[in-house]
């Protein structure tokens, strides 16, 4: 393949042969994970990248750059056909969508100039997979219900045969309900993430927040608000030292099981499944209609909708729960069935007791 620079440094081809048109295919797929890499995508990130995209093309009887709409749409249609779930498919749609955001920004002109194709962006708001269907609604449960379930759970842990891992997964489930923690990232806090001394609740330094696109942890304050400060003075004031002497070594997990990590002579860290099947386990005990359906997740949905409710605004919440954009955490809230009725009934008080003030009694008409 022949190749001419272009102005900006950008190297296009003459696409004589078949082989030209593969490796110009092939240099368009390297040139987007480099970028990728530029951005500081992670290494797993990158590679399903480029799997899909070359997934995508092999699909084709065409090089890339003539792609249609009706390409992505027999693509897509054959992975829902071949049992992919809703959310694979909308993955790989949102990769596709990125990888022809790139060729176009950067080499649609190189592009028509060699073959006289203007390359479409073949995911469009028909064939992208809309967000309602992305599976059922995580509706979370109501707050006598979450009251229903902890109050049981609580009462139950000084019970239980083994106290320090029921008193842990118990601490766990609670930051999910009242900060709305992802399960990860509870995992992953060390006793130095509590800084009481930030703040006039103290907060939890989330060091291994979830990042967008495959760009790695994105840590964030959050602020012990919602009853958490008093929860977690008590868990590490009176359970985590039970655990062994480690509860003063600030870089011990925070979350930790009864094994110990002989090499860093502390505790082992608790592993997310045995958090995932406690809280299933005390949801079948205490809250049986939703057996099989509570989630950390659901939990966290929980968070958001309950502080909504309450009167936080929408902002702070995003904050809270560290999403990117505020449309993201608008989807997380879920408030009452009643709460439209409640709101327009209010407007009109509003607008009642505004008029009263108005009608100051004046001269009676001749």
């Amino acid at each position: 393949m022949s190749l001419r620079v272009v102005p900006g440094g950008v190297a296009a081809c003459d696409l004589a042969t078949v082989q030209d048109v593969e490796d110009f295919e092939q240099e368009l797929v390297d040139q987007y994970a480099l970028a990728m890499v530029a951005a500081g995508l992670s290494d797993g990130h990158i590679r399903n990248s480029r799997a899909i995209v070359i997934e995508f093309a092999r699909s084709m009887t065409g090089p890339l750059w003539e792609v249609t709409p009706q390409h992505a749409d027999r693509f897509l249609a054959e992975q829902r056909r071949l049992g992919r779930s809703v959310s694979t498919r909308a993955g790989k749609a949102g990769t596709l969508s990125v990888f022809y955001e790139f060729v176009i920004d950067r080499y649609a002109g190189d592009i028509r100039r060699a073959t006289g194709v203007q390359v479409e962006q073949p995911i469009d708001e028909y064939n992208r997979q809309s967000g309602a269907s992305l599976g059922n609604v995580r509706v979370p449960p109501s707050d006598a219900e979450i009251d229903t379930l902890f109050t049981g759970w609580r009462e139950s842990v000084p019970h239980a045969r083994k106290y320090l891992p029921a008193a842990r997964d118990y601490f766990a489930a609670s930051l999910w309900r009242r900060l709305g923690l992802r399960i990860t990232e509870s995992v992953m806090l060390d006793i130095r993430d509590w800084r009481p001394d930030l703040g006039g609740f103290g907060k939890l330094h989330v060091r291994f927040g979830k990042g967008s696109r495959g760009r790695g942890p994105k840590p964030r304050l959050v602020p012990a608000i919602n009853g958490a400060d008093r929860l977690i003075e008590w868990w590490l004031a009176e359970v985590r030292p039970q655990y062994g002497s480690d509860w003063a070594d600030p870089d011990a997990p925070m979350l930790p099981c009864e094994r110990l990590d002989h090499d860093l002579g502390r505790c082992g860290r608790a592993r997310a499944d045995v958090l995932r099947r406690t809280l299933n386990s005390q949801v079948d005990q205490w809250l049986p209609a939703w057996s099989g359906r509570m989630t950390p997740h659901v939990l966290r949905h929980y968070c958001a909708s309950s502080l909504y409710e309450a009167g936080m605004d929408l902002k702070a919440i995003q904050e809270l729960l560290g999403h990117l954009w505020l449309a993201t955490t608008s989807g997380y809230i879920h408030v009452r069935s009643d709460h439209i009725e409640r709101a327009w009934g209010q407007a009109n008080e509003r607008l009642e007791d505004r008029f009263s003030q108005r009608r100051l009694p004046g001269p009676a008409a001749p």
